[in-house]
């Protein structure tokens, strides 16, 4: 079961007195696992975060609670909640709705700053993110919106085609080729995806059980 609020053990092993009453909280993204900001939290803002399903700081800077897209709209919503092994941080999954840099960017930090596989996989969700926009797309703009209005049936007979494709260049041992069709796979599974209303995080949830 997700943490979205953290039990009352759990509460009662923060160690708020090593910060001065503050803990720093890490926010990351539920699905891609981006890291989008670090901020600052007393027991007051840990509590209204926990209330109101909104990530909610203390600003030093303004001196009150604040809670994250007050102002922009663009709210991080709590997934879950978590303290590291020192109980002295926060690590919250969340769900941005929007940007969460005041610059218009997805994070506050520089993708520069990430490891290249981390940017890779953080990559698949803005793929994602870009897939369903193109449900209203116009046809003639975009193969994706061309794919999404001829319906189900031809979206799932290309995931079939490069899934063929894919195992034919597996056999022929072609790696250039192996990861071009794969791309290809990979593209067309997720646009099926979409078009039923699911996602990769589904999957990838399905696969943890299957683990587990």
């Amino acid at each position: 079961m997700l943490n979205v609020k953290l039990n009352a053990e759990q509460r009662a092993k923060l160690d708020w007195k090593k910060g001065d009453g503050m803990l720093p909280a890490i926010v990351q993204h539920a699905v891609s696992g981006e890291v989008l900001m670090l901020g600052f939290m007393n027991e007051e803002a840990l509590t209204a975060t926990e209330t109101s399903g909104r990530v909610t700081f203390y600003s030093r800077s303004k001196g009150r609670l604040w809670t994250k897209g007050e102002v922009s709209n663009h709210f991080l919503n709590v997934v879950e909640i978590a303290a590291d092994c020192d109980d002295d941080t926060l690590l919250i999954l969340a769900q941005p709705e929007g940007p969460t840099c005041h610059r218009g960017t997805t994070s506050c930090f520089s993708p520069i700053q990430f490891s290249p596989a981390a940017s890779r996989l953080a990559f698949l969700h803005e793929l994602e993110q870009l897939l369903a926009q193109r449900k209203q797309a116009d046809p003639e703009s975009s193969y994706t919106a061309r794919l999404y209005a001829d319906g189900t049936k031809r979206i799932a007979q290309k995931v079939g085609e490069e899934g063929v494709e894919t195992a034919l260049a597996a056999m022929a041992n072609d790696r250039e080729e192996l990861t071009n069709e794969a791309a290809d796979l990979i593209y067309h599974l997720l646009v099926l995806l979409q078009d039923q209303g699911l996602d990769l995080d589904a999957v990838v949830r399905c696969l943890e059980q299957r683990h587990k």
